[in-house]
């Protein structure tokens, strides 16, 4: 069976919204024991009490784009298990490499010793990124690449005598992450006020986000007019920044804002024109989610597209299998640090787990997916038989925007759309979406009240049905009063 021919006849019927769904005793058991002992991430676990908002689903194994409970009942993964997951849960092809590993390495110390998948990922990451890497530093998730580059940018001015470059400039609304130094570069507050006085004071320029666009103003010019604040910005503070830092394209976890990519061009030319770094944060946005295997490919110049000084990838790597991240950097920034140790210009940052080979076995054969099937270019018709069920929404009375960027879509949910008033956050209307969804047999999960889908790669047209459905009457059932 090829990677995109999934059977599903022996799969139970989607559920209709009036099937019960109680869960079994053996069901209730595994949740019970999981409320015990766990403490689940991003979570107010008094949501997970018998009487709480949120049900708690143990899940027994996965298929394909499905998720499968410990009753048989399925669930329509439409946002990919946290956006890590490309082809499908099980998929018998990484799953196959894996177990080979399994019998060959499983993990080795990466400092003074190497492995061939470390290898072999790190020269495949390179032949496939765009041009001008050459080094590739290996770490265990998201937030630790950003750690990575962030340190490794700060680090590098330190090397050259520039030590008053300490600071770095990132978006608002934008999110990097939830360790402490990808946490200080994150303006959503959800995630950051809480934790504000323990973290680095970045400087946040007004983001690029189209949903802010002026009546009649296309994309792409409002997102070079925000350019302008990012040249003030970097005008004053050029000799005192390290980087900036951004999503490109796509800022997720802030509501999945979109905006052009000739806003990538320009921040670009400005960070060439101003002497600092620039980060491309790729971790969700990377590996086709755009409709290019990277975002910033799609942000083009004379010489080609945009390669930024350090390239942040995680989530889809490893096809959402095992842990994996990786910087990308320039041989200029590496050259900045080989020196005799004695001047203390190495770079002294490690993970104990650092180049897995496990992990970096299930990430090779996540790319050589890439390059022996049509993914893009399924990709972009899965793309726009999603923008065509979508449309229709945009009429909805409490829908301000219907967006898309490839295989990333949004609906953003208000109370007043001829204003673009929200709904009060504690109303959770996006829970109730959540909740009907899980009733009907698929995975959303709203961002506050940004329905968005980001399915594996392997979704078919009758499951992209499907999931608008769905979303469609959620949204109608938590916009009644």
């Amino acid at each position: 069976m090829r990677l995109f021919e999934v059977d599903h006849s022996k799969m139970p019927a989607t559920p209709k919204p009036s099937e019960s769904r109680v869960p079994s005793p053996e069901s209730r058991s595994w949740a019970a024991r999981d409320l015990a002992v766990l403490w689940h991430p991003c979570t107010q676990m008094r949501d997970h009490a018998p009487d709480g908002a949120l049900p708690l689903t143990p899940i027994a194994r996965g298929e394909g784009a499905w998720l499968i409970d410990h009753d048989g009942r399925r669930y329509l993964d439409a946002i990919s298990s946290w956006w890590t997951n490309l082809f499908g849960h099980a998929n018998p092809r990484i799953g196959a490499a894996l177990k080979d590993q399994l019998d060959r390495l499983e993990h080795v110390i990466f400092a003074g010793f190497s492995h061939e998948p470390g290898i072999r990922l790190a020269e495949e990451l390179l032949r496939i990124a765009p041009p001008g890497f050459a080094r590739v530093f290996y770490g265990d998730n998201g937030s630790s690449a950003i750690e990575i580059a962030l340190k490794m940018s700060f680090h590098y001015w330190r090397n050259l005598g520039r030590v008053r470059k300490q600071r770095f400039i990132a978006l608002a609304g934008g999110y990097h992450g939830e360790t402490l130094g990808a946490l200080s570069v994150t303006d959503v507050p959800l995630y950051r006020a809480t934790y504000a006085p323990l973290l680095g004071q970045p400087i946040f320029v007004d983001s690029p986000d189209c949903y802010a666009r002026a009546p009649g103003e296309t994309w792409e010019t409002h997102s070079l007019r925000r350019l302008d604040a990012m040249r003030a910005t970097l005008a004053r503070h050029a000799e005192e920044v390290c980087a900036v830092i951004v999503e490109p394209l796509v800022q997720c976890a802030g509501g999945m804002r979109m905006y052009h990519p000739a806003y990538l061009t320009g921040l670009r030319q400005l960070c060439d024109e101003y002497d600092v770094h620039l980060i491309a944060d790729e971790i969700a946005v990377g590996f086709g989610r755009t409709g290019t295997l990277f975002a910033c490919e799609q942000a083009r110049t004379d010489q080609g597209c945009v390669t930024p000084d350090f390239l942040c990838l995680s989530k889809g790597l490893t096809g959402g299998f095992l842990p994996l991240s990786a910087v990308l950097t320039t041989q200029g920034v590496y050259d900045a640090f080989y020196a005799e140790y004695a001047t203390g210009k190495a770079f002294l940052h490690s993970h104990s787990y650092t180049g897995n080979p496990l992990a970096c076995r299930a990430a090779l054969e996540t790319l050589a997916i890439f390059r022996d099937e049509p993914v893009l270019e399924r990709n972009r018709v899965l793309a726009a038989h999603l923008a065509q069920k979508l449309a229709p929404l945009a009429a909805h009375a409490h829908v301000a925007e219907v967006r898309q960027t490839g295989m990333i879509a949004a609906i953003e949910l208000v109370r007043d759309k001829a204003t673009r008033a929200p709904y009060a956050a504690a109303e959770r209307r996006g829970l109730r979406i959540y909740r009907h969804a899980l009733q009907r047999g698929v995975l959303l999960r709203p961002l506050g009240d940004v329905i968005y889908f980001m399915p594996p790669y392997i979704v078919t047209t009758e499951e992209i049905d499907l999931m608008v459905e769905v979303a469609t009457e959620g949204i109608d059932l938590a916009t009644r009063a």
